[in-house]
């Protein structure tokens, strides 16, 4: 798949994998995110090795990152979105989810799928609602994974 940046004020969001810092994303998921907590490094590797994955720059330095798990036509599963604190408030995250959302190989699907229990404000300007008919909606869920995998 065709590498696909953009920049803004020095900024830049990019679909390079090689450009991601592994080491800031593992730090953010495996310690300050609820959804990934403990996550191990070999875990992360290959959830970026098999995803379309965004990473948000400032001057060449990782501050956030996103990731799509998809089969490029009929379905989207849009995770791992993070913002950097200190880079909180000032449009990175709207802009990240709006490139996101503009890239050609997800256009035209049938469903988009997103778990969160934070920033629905964001996620409803792109067009997510809640579930119309959750009795619908089936998982299993094992959030307790990670304690039992060694790093």
């Amino acid at each position: 798949m065709e590498i696909r940046e953009t920049h803004k004020n020095g900024y830049t969001i990019s679909t390079d994998k090689d450009k991601l810092d592994i080491s800031c994303i593992h730090k953010f998921l495996s310690n300050e995110a609820d959804w990934s907590k403990g996550i191990p490094i070999s875990t992360l590797k290959t959830s970026i090795e098999n995803s379309l994955n965004f990473g948000l720059y400032y001057n060449n330095e990782q501050i956030g990152y996103a990731r799509i798990i998809s089969d490029y036509s009929t379905i989207a599963y849009l995770g791992d979105v993070f913002v950097l604190e200190a880079y909180r408030g000032n449009g990175l995250s709207k802009w990240l989810m709006g490139e996101i959302m503009e890239h050609p190989n997800l256009q035209n699907l049938r469903r988009w799928i997103l778990l969160t229990d934070t920033a629905d404000w964001l996620y409803k300007k792109f067009g997510f609602k809640q579930l119309p008919h959750p009795e619908l909606y089936m998982e299993k869920h094992n959030p307790k994974v990670y304690k039992a995998v060694k790093n």
